[in-house]
């Protein structure tokens, strides 16, 4: 995907007003043992290139001034109520060097799982995207999570996700997160059990040893 920016030699809160009052965003460039740089784009196309996605987790080619690099989205902040971006950060990318980034999660099969389609569970999504560690040419718009042999009791955990060739998850020793969970609501397996016992006890009448009048 394509950004295209040009440089910002105003700063200053003051300056960032204006700029936004004239349509455009401030935003700064960094990494890759450079100066930091920076800029300022138009609003309409980044805030809907915001909502895309991939944009969030792809390699981007920024334009500053007419010059190419690559960048990825490190940060961005919105006003609080108004559709309104008012500032982007992105990191300059070392295709030599390893990269750390957020990656969404792409879930697949749910519907023909033993889950739903047997137990009619509910299966719920903890994590929506992982951390993980690859080249920049290796980078993935998204992992996609095959929930088709999920049950109802069990989950999927993090260590469970299949990566693509060169990325590795990001993770502390002994941590696995849970990625889905598959469950009754309201307990509807354990209810269903009990169903019976407890219309055997309504059914034997009360003080059961009693013997019939006379």
């Amino acid at each position: 995907m394509k950004v295209v920016a040009t440089s910002r030699t105003v700063q200053g809160s003051g300056a960032s007003r204006r700029l936004r009052r004239s349509g455009k965003v401030p935003g700064i460039v960094y990494g890759a043992q450079k100066t930091p740089s920076n800029i300022e784009l138009d609003h309409n196309p980044i805030l809907l290139a915001l909502k895309v996605e991939s944009f969030h987790s792809s390699i981007l080619d920024l334009e500053v001034d007419g010059k190419a690099e690559q960048v990825l989205l490190r940060d961005y902040q919105m006003h609080p109520y108004k559709p309104l971006v008012l500032h982007v950060d992105f990191q300059r990318i070392d295709a030599k060097s390893k990269l750390q980034t957020r990656v969404p999660l792409h879930f697949k099969n749910q519907e023909i799982s033993p889950a739903v389609k047997q137990s009619g569970a509910i299966v719920s999504h903890i994590l929506n995207d992982v951390l993980v560690s690859c080249l920049p040419k290796d980078l993935p718009e998204f992992i996609e999570v095959d929930l088709g042999s999920l049950s109802v009791g069990h989950s999927m955990h993090v260590r469970d996700l299949v990566m693509p060739a060169g990325v590795t998850l990001v993770l502390h020793s002994g941590e696995n997160p849970t990625v889905v969970t598959a469950t009754i609501a309201g307990g509807g397996a354990d209810d269903a059990a009990e169903a019976p016992a407890a219309g055997a006890a309504e059914a034997k009448p009360a003080g059961g040893d009693a013997k019939p009048a006379a």
